[in-house]
């Protein structure tokens, strides 16, 4: 399972995840910053 890590949390959660074999993603590294929750959850 990987985890999408919302733009109002530092992208630092996506090392902290990994630290504890949870792999993340922030989503500033996959999409648009300005994209709607809608956007983002589709």
């Amino acid at each position: 399972m990987k985890i999408l890590i919302d733009m109002n949390l530092s992208p630092l959660w996506v090392d902290a995840s990994a630290k504890h074999a949870i792999e993340a993603v922030h989503w500033s590294s996959v999409g648009d910053p300005r994209a709607t929750d809608r956007a983002i959850m589709e």
